[in-house]
């Protein structure tokens, strides 16, 4: 039991790695110092972190969309509406920045493990989280509003984002150690490169996730009857592109699952990776044409709901095509003598 202490409390590591009765038990790995992480491994675990926050704004974005549909909505006073529109937009900007590493991922590098990439990802999720705090806030103003006073409610969202911001930043700032160089880029095995594909399914897939289930049960809502009827056609475009986009995002796994077995494949690479980029069209064009939906009725006005659109429609697809394909451009002007096999 002494040498476990020892190797918990740090101070017989080195000792401890060189014990022959730990190596007799096979236990001498675990004072072993952990040897540097390489790029695959990094942004694998960026990926899963990154849907772990997808994850976390998808019950908010849900409700952003869900809460202007019910009857008492009307009853709100014009601030809280615009709280409800303004945390809307957040949340779709925070789902825009979430997103961008993988498209940048899959259509600048390939599916091939990049520094860049990995920047891309700590930096735009450093980012994503500041909408979401605001976001959250907004929502705790206008459902603490209706529970206990407008004092509450300030209070209740003042205090939250304040705690968002102390777990979120401030710790990290205050935690925040030296970055070890970063690792080199190298060819990146095709058992890495289906791993994160997959991986980014599931980062992308929650968006539309959240968004297909109000889209399904709104139209059941007496609210839904007295939209206009650009809105209504306006939404039954968006019901159809968020499907489609979920189609698109579980075809990957049924591909790999059911045509190669399981089987780490480069023909099963080309095809998801076709499935993976081509999903997030209808998912911007879903997530535009419900928010010309929900704000035409938040804000009860038509150029308000065509803006909000335009700049939902915009920022996506600057983030997740624009940019990954203009880099993906001065990338081979810039290196011409790069070897095709390393860009496959």
């Amino acid at each position: 039991m002494r040498y476990f202490l020892r190797i918990l409390d740090g101070s017989g590591t080195r000792a401890a790695s060189f014990n022959p009765r730990l190596s007799e038990m096979g236990l001498d790995s675990i004072a072993r110092p952990p040897g540097p992480m390489t790029l695959g491994r990094q942004l694998k675990i960026a990926l899963d972190e990154t849907r772990l926050l997808i994850l976390g704004a998808q019950v908010l974005f849900g409700f952003q969309f869900n809460g202007i549909f019910q009857q008492l909505f009307d009853e709100l006073p014009f601030v809280a509406r615009a709280l409800c529109c303004a945390g809307l937009t957040l949340l779709m900007l925070s789902l825009g920045l979430l997103i961008a590493p993988s498209m940048e991922h899959r259509i600048s590098e390939r599916g091939q493990d990049s520094p860049r990439v990995l920047v891309l990802a700590t930096v735009f999720g450093g980012l994503a989280l500041l909408p979401i705090a605001l976001a959250l806030a907004f929502d705790l103003f206008v459902a603490m509003e209706r529970i206990a006073g407008a004092t509450a409610s300030i209070v209740a969202a003042a205090g939250f984002f304040t705690l968002s911001m102390v777990f979120w930043y401030a710790l990290e700032f205050l935690l925040k150690r030296k970055k070890p160089p970063m690792p080199e880029a190298e060819p990146t095995p095709i058992e890495t490169q289906v791993d994160q594909l997959l991986t980014e399914a599931r980062v992308i897939i929650p968006g539309a996730q959240a968004l297909l289930g109000f889209q399904l049960t709104v139209v059941l809502t007496r609210v839904f009857e007295q939209l206009p009827s650009t809105s209504k056609a306006a939404h039954a475009a968006a019901l159809c592109c968020i499907a489609l986009a979920v189609i698109l995002l579980m075809a990957p796994a049924s591909l790999h699952r059911l045509a190669f077995g399981g089987q780490d494949d480069a023909e099963f690479l080309k095809i998801g990776s076709v499935f993976v980029v081509l999903a997030p069209i209808p998912l911007a064009l879903g997530i535009a044409l419900d928010t010309y939906v929900a704000a035409g009725r938040a804000l009860e006005s038509q150029m308000g709901a065509v803006v909000l659109a335009s700049v939902a429609i915009l920022a996506l697809s600057v983030l997740w095509y624009a940019f990954p394909l203009w880099k993906r451009m001065t990338q081979r002007r810039g290196r011409p003598w790069a070897p095709s096999s390393t860009r496959r």
